[in-house]
């Protein structure tokens, strides 16, 4: 574990001291590009041994160990030639690579790593030093690469509380208790359709690990994950962090799953599994809109993943997702028509219910786990309310939700009872007429009885107000349309 605080630290107060770099979203995507060709040049250390006339797709004097690494005679660039080659050489170089629909994805992934990546240091001597901690790093030693899982999951939480990212990650504990509740099974593909670092992607490996017992099986287990991130960076991080999972041939795509017409996904475009916590509260332009049925156009992120989930899920396919709670309660049009959707052509069978700090502190909006499959209708969805451990008033950063948090729910999941407490039911089934007619699509139950004390930031304020509103709207309007078919000359409906 020294090196993962030592290493961090000691990278941190280097860039601090040049004046090119504005804040931790920068140092840290400085040294993820950095990171990168280091577990890059690692990785083909191990294909040059292991294939017969391997060829790198880096020209000899970009490549890692040629630039990065002092020679023989212990001199390695620094200063101003050091700067020069980086900027003026080795970032043209990589962006502009020669790649073909032919070339091994394990090749290709360099110039899409590099296309949005920039380097913002200045000065090349804390470059150079930079580069010289990195280059201690050797991934060969079983310990040390074992510790430069802690390194990378530090990286990952800094990047969190970057603001200027924009971005939060699904925690830990969340991504494996999704993964341990869908059950992977070798030969299966699953797929996360806003990948981010790769967070699910790893969850699901690691489960499947385990099923892991010859070279056929470890051929299933490579070519068993599929991910596309929209935004450069967390992309960048999530090729890394299969590399450094071993994966290959990571088959992780830099490009916006929204921006492709729903209705022209064949069957080769399904897959088995699908675990992702779809961006919320962000809004698409307009145009995304048009590649959607017009019931389901929603301007709202997360459901407009619902539906991409819904149309690429196969037939017997199962799928996990998180959703925040203006899912559940909202009754604008999009949103009641793709809950119809869910419950009448899929099986919702189970809700899980989540505390308002699972997030914290980059959210505080509630989230909810929704575990569905295609393999029938709807006829009943049970939900479980998972609530804070006794011994916490809140999640946090520094003591953030585990796995071990999730136990009473893994017992119940076996076991299925309703539970009823004197606050309410924590545990309980409902039929889908009761949540389409009844409840007229609001399926926010099993709730929490008291609202957290917890002040939402501003945009989440306004989110959550607006996603209220609209569904007051709706309500209201469906009440008058009652009232009016009562009327003498009224319509009924």
């Amino acid at each position: 574990m020294a090196l993962q605080s030592g290493f961090i630290k000691r990278v941190r107060d280097i860039m601090r001291m040049d004046a090119g770099i504005n804040g931790d979203a920068q140092r840290i995507e400085q040294m993820v590009w950095m990171l990168f060709l280091k577990v890059y040049d690692a990785k083909e250390d191990d294909w040059e041994l292991n294939e017969d006339n391997y060829t790198s797709i880096i020209p000899e004097e970009c490549r890692w160990r040629n630039w990065a690494v002092a020679d023989d005679n212990g001199h390695a660039m620094t200063g101003d030639e050091l700067l020069d080659f980086v900027n003026n050489k080795l970032f043209p170089t990589l962006k502009n690579l020669s790649v073909d629909p032919s070339t091994p994805v394990k090749k290709a992934i360099v110039k899409s790593t590099f296309e949005d990546a920039n380097n913002y240091m200045k000065d090349g001597v804390y470059l150079r030093q930079v580069i010289d901690v990195i280059n201690e790093i050797e991934f060969d030693d079983v310990k040390e690469s074992h510790d430069f899982g802690f390194v990378y999951e530090e990286i990952l939480r800094d990047l969190q509380s970057a603001g200027s990212s924009g971005e939060f990650y699904t925690p830990r504990a969340v991504t494996d208790f999704m993964a341990l509740m869908i059950q992977p099974k070798l030969g299966e593909k699953m797929a996360d359709f806003a990948c981010g670092t790769g967070g699910f992607i790893t969850s699901w490996l690691g489960q499947l690990q385990k099923q892991v017992t010859d070279t056929e099986a470890q051929k299933q287990f490579d070519d068993s994950i599929y991910g596309i991130e929209k935004k450069p960076f967390p992309y960048l991080l999530c090729v890394t962090n299969m590399l450094l999972h071993d994966i290959e041939v990571p088959n992780i795509y830099h490009d916006n799953s929204l921006r492709h017409n729903l209705l022209d996904y064949t069957d080769s475009d399904k897959f088995d599994v699908i675990l992702m916590n779809p961006p919320y509260g962000g809004h698409e332009d307009k145009s995304i809109q048009s590649f959607f049925p017009d019931d389901l156009a929603s301007s709202e992120t997360a459901d407009l993943f619902m539906a991409v989930i819904m149309y690429r899920l196969k037939k017997n396919g199962r799928a996990a997702v998180v959703v925040p709670d203006g899912f559940l309660f909202g009754l604008d049009n999009a949103k009641v028509a793709i809950k119809k959707k869910l419950l009448t052509e899929f099986n919702l069978h189970t809700i899980v219910r989540l505390p308002g700090s699972v997030f914290s502190p980059y959210t505080s909006i509630a989230t909810n786990l929704l575990f569905f499959d295609n393999t029938k209708a709807t006829t009943e969805t049970w939900y479980y309310r998972v609530d804070m451990p006794s011994d916490r008033k809140h999640f946090s950063k520094t003591k953030p939700m585990e796995l071990k948090h999730f136990d009473e729910c893994i017992a119940w999941w076996k076991d299925r009872k309703e539970i009823e407490l004197e606050d309410g039911p924590k545990a309980k089934k409902y039929s889908t007429d009761f949540l389409l007619n009844d409840q007229g699509c609001n399926i926010d139950l099993c709730g929490y009885p008291h609202e957290e004390e917890e002040v939402l930031d501003p945009l989440d304020t306004i989110r959550n107000y607006q996603e209220k509103r609209t569904t007051l709207n709706a309500e209201i309007d469906k009440v008058l349309a009652e009232l009016e078919a009562l009327l003498p000359g009224g319509v009924e409906e």
